[in-house]
């Protein structure tokens, strides 16, 4: 198998150098500030599948398997795992792991866990894709039987999105963990302090299982205004920043007293259409009167494709610092196919495409988006618009900040969201190409986890076919024929209209080093004294 338990061993005694980040014991304890592009929208490690909170809660809370920098896999609370037959899996769990109140860490714990993921109330994208179907039998203290209804080949992948918690919280609500009352791990830090909209202050936890991290206490301040923390960066006020303006590279980088790191992400910035109502939220005819929701039409969801110059985007919106995109996932994750390429921009052949839509004169719509959640996303939003205004679409935006955002797109007040049409981004959270089909472009289907982002309700059964065929294909060969197959058929469909992958990049004071990840997480175990 691509990543067998035996091979894992190896990689773990590597992990600096692969990426996670397992920086050396400091000879002094050491202090850091670092300044953060978006902020966690809960403490709860189950509550929403959303980078900033994955991204925290892997410094609080740990995984059964983590993923270094380059997305490969290395073990985590287990130490490690192998295939016993088709339908089963044995785990190996750490011994002498202890959650941060000093209660041993056993398979008790990961029972709990996966019978809290489905059950957490109104959570706006979860994590029970990867926890369904998984029945857990203890053999021992430290030892569990993971058994599947049909090969999972990916069930280690999949437990990388899943944080532990311990078994006496499982009961414990949302607000609970966000009022600091559950928020025990057994991760390298833990808690000290959160003030929303501001900070969250963490601390070593001097008793983690793997190689000390350098800083001993970190304030992680949210500055979610571009300027705002390149100017912060730049004054001496915090040590590291995330998310560097594509503008401000350049110049950071013939500063002396800096360092940038960059690294290609497997983020994708897209679109997302309403395919399930008619009328759609925020699309009329150019007076302004009712039409049929004209994203139904797959010939105006390919239009709206070929009338973005992602060249252009990459090269002038987002400063050479994307790269165009023409799937769910960039070609070097496993999965992609290689026959997809970007859209190329063809404003005529959008236009001819709306006529025969029945549409000549375009019809009128407000695209959304967070305003300060991705990289240059309202100037991508505003390009996009200009773009589309002159394939004859009339086209204005409006961007909300993302917790606000988020919302309205998860669930509005009727129970659906509140946007025709989105912008959005997507980052694989198992490191493979089928995350993001199960999560975006399969059909919603809450009771085996599908879905679960699948805000939208895009719907096409041989994707769906092909994806419940890939997922239990234990061959990793076969498997990712069949990942790049689904692919071709969800594009061919045009689910989504992808955009471009950002590629991720961090700037810190001169003598920190920081390891850029593929995943753009910002890992306080991969940032230490060069």
């Amino acid at each position: 198998m691509r990543a067998n338990f035996a091979k894992l061993a190896c990689v773990a005694a590597l992990g600096t150098v692969l990426g996670f980040g397992l920086a050396a014991t400091p000879s002094t304890a050491q202090d850091l500030v670092v300044g953060l592009s978006a902020e966690p929208s809960s403490l709860d490690p189950h509550f929403h599948n959303l980078a900033p909170n994955n991204q925290l809660s892997a410094h609080i809370f740990g995984h059964l398997v983590m993923r270094a920098a380059d997305q490969s896999l290395i073990p985590g609370l287990a130490e490690s795992w192998r295939v016993v037959d088709p339908l089963n899996w044995e785990f190996k769990l750490r011994k002498g792991v202890t959650f941060h109140d000093g209660t041993p860490f056993t398979v008790d714990d990961v029972i709990a866990t996966f019978e809290r993921v489905p059950t957490v109330p109104r959570s706006p994208s979860n994590f029970s894709s990867y926890t369904r179907g998984r029945q857990i039998t203890k053999i021992d203290d430290h030892t569990m039987r993971i058994t599947t209804g049909v090969p999972s080949p990916l069930l280690p992948n999949d437990f990388t999105a899943v944080a532990i918690i311990p078994r006496n919280v499982k009961d414990a609500t949302t607000e609970d963990f966000n009022a600091r009352r559950t928020t025990n791990g057994t991760g390298p830090y833990r808690i000290l302090e959160y003030v929303q909209g501001d900070r969250i202050v963490l601390e070593r936890n001097d008793a983690w299982w793997g190689p000390k991290p350098y800083y001993r206490r970190v304030t992680l301040r949210v500055i979610r205004s571009e300027p705002s923390r390149v100017a912060a960066l730049l004054a001496g006020d915090v040590d590291v920043i995330e998310a560097v303006p594509t503008t401000d590279v350049a110049r950071l980088k013939a500063d002396q007293r800096l360092s940038v790191f960059e690294a290609t992400g497997s983020r994708l910035i897209y679109f997302k259409m309403e395919m399930n109502r008619s009328p759609a939220p925020f699309i009329t005819a150019k007076d302004g009167s009712r039409i049929d929701n004209p994203l139904l039409d797959r010939r105006v969801r390919l239009a709206l494709s070929k009338a973005i110059n992602r060249e252009a985007i990459a090269s002038r919106i987002m400063d050479g610092a994307a790269r165009p995109a023409g799937q769910f996932v960039p070609d070097f994750i496993f999965g992609a196919s290689p026959n997809l390429k970007p859209e190329r921009f063809d404003l005529e052949g959008a236009r001819k495409l709306l006529a025969e839509a029945g549409y000549p004169n375009g019809f009128k719509m407000t695209i959304f988006g967070p305003n300060g959640r991705y990289v240059n996303d309202t100037k991508v939003i505003e390009a996009i618009a200009q773009m589309y205004t002159r394939a004859g679409v009339d086209t204005s935006i409006e961007t909300l900040p993302p917790a606000n955002f988020f919302s309205r797109a998860s669930q509005g007040a009727d129970g659906w969201p509140e946007f025709g049409m989105y912008l959005t981004g997507w980052g694989s959270s198992t490191g493979e190409g089928s995350d993001p089909l199960r999560n975006i472009a399969a059909s919603f289907d809450a009771a085996n986890g599908f879905g679960q982002s699948n805000r939208s309700r895009y719907s096409n059964p041989k994707v769906d076919e092909l994806l419940k065929k890939a997922i239990a294909t234990m061959d990793d060969k076969e498997r990712a024929k069949l990942l790049a197959e689904t692919n071709e058929v969800a594009f061919a469909d045009q689910a989504i209209i992808p955009i471009h992958y950002q590629v991720n990049i961090w700037a810190a004071k001169k003598g920190i080093s920081v390891i850029p990840r593929v995943d753009e997480w910002t890992l306080l175990t991969g940032i230490s004294k060069q």
